[in-house]
């Protein structure tokens, strides 16, 4: 059985989108969808609830985890899911209509990928892609596209949790979500899904990428300004403050963002060129806040 865990806070403009394309991409009854909500305060409750209720048919469940944080409401649904085949998705990721069937075959096909993420089209409620966007920082807008051919994750390169799995035999080797790290509320910590996909690695299994399970990820338009992307940046550089000093690879960890930071240079000089400076200043501007969120105390 296949186990779809969409986490949701105070999403109610999107998650009733969101159940609708997993509805229309259920093929048969091995599947069941757990949305876990994770104390909002807006309508997203009664909204979920009136879905499952108007949809008998749909293998849906509502499950409400009160400890704040993406992390606690992933392991929330990891504990209270009953498929070997566990899916995380986002409460603004709208599967394709073959998502399910693709998902099966490829499983199928690669019966020792022990983790998997699929391909992840940014969509822009504002119907504007921002100027600065490229590919070096379609992750913050928590794009994914590696080609057209399936094959492992790189070293140092993930999945997206907008369109991610696991079997759970190996979670329950390695273990579940870090919830000291993760968003929390508004806070843009990050980090947990980097932390597991590195201690599968760590544990021999394959991580792969399966470009024919796609999903289109709604990016309103308070994602795309500057002032998310500094938040974003002194979250991600907290988390993984937090994560390099558990692992007590903190000095490596800095070393590495030295490195980041020629290569940020030397893309902010080649988008000069081209004529895209938009792009490289703000590649720059994320680096430093990185970099800040790296050397400061977690909070």
């Amino acid at each position: 059985m296949i186990s779809a865990i969409i986490c949701t806070y105070n999403r109610e403009k999107y998650i009733t989108e969101c159940l609708e394309h997993l509805r229309i991409a259920c093929q048969n009854k091995m599947l069941e969808v757990l949305v876990v909500d994770n104390n909002s305060t807006d309508s997203s409750a009664s909204l979920i609830k009136g879905y499952l209720d108007s949809h008998p048919d749909f293998p849906g469940r509502y499950i409400l985890e009160t400890k704040q944080g993406l992390s606690h409401a992933r392991n929330r649904g990891i504990k209270e899911a009953k498929g070997d085949i566990l899916v995380f998705l986002d409460d603004d990721s709208m599967v394709a209509p073959d998502y399910l069937e693709q998902l099966r075959k490829a499983l199928d096909s690669h019966p020792d990928a022990g983790a998997f993420g699929g391909r992840i089209t940014p969509l822009f409620e504002d119907g504007k892609t921002p100027r600065w966007l490229c590919r070096w920082s379609l992750s913050w807008v928590s794009g994914l596209d590696m080609g057209a051919e399936t094959k492992e994750f790189p070293k140092n390169k993930y999945p997206i949790g907008a369109n991610m799995g696991f079997r759970r035999s190996v979670l329950e080797k390695t273990g579940v979500f870090n919830p000291e790290l993760g968003r929390s509320g508004k806070n843009l910590m990050g980090g947990e899904e980097k932390d597991l996909f590195q201690r599968i690695k760590a544990a021999g299994h394959k991580i792969i990428y399966l470009p024919e399970l796609k999903v289109e990820h709604v990016i309103p338009q308070s994602r795309t300004t500057l002032d998310y992307i500094r938040r974003f940046g002194d979250g991600v550089g907290r988390s993984e403050r937090i994560r390099s000093k558990a692992e007590g690879t903190y000095a490596k960890r800095l070393l590495a963002e030295a490195v980041k930071w020629c290569a940020t240079l030397v893309l902010l000089f080649a988008y000069c060129l081209t004529l895209r400076p938009e792009c490289g200043a703000t590649l720059v501007l994320f680096r430093a806040h990185v970099t800040r969120g790296l050397l400061s105390r977690a909070r």
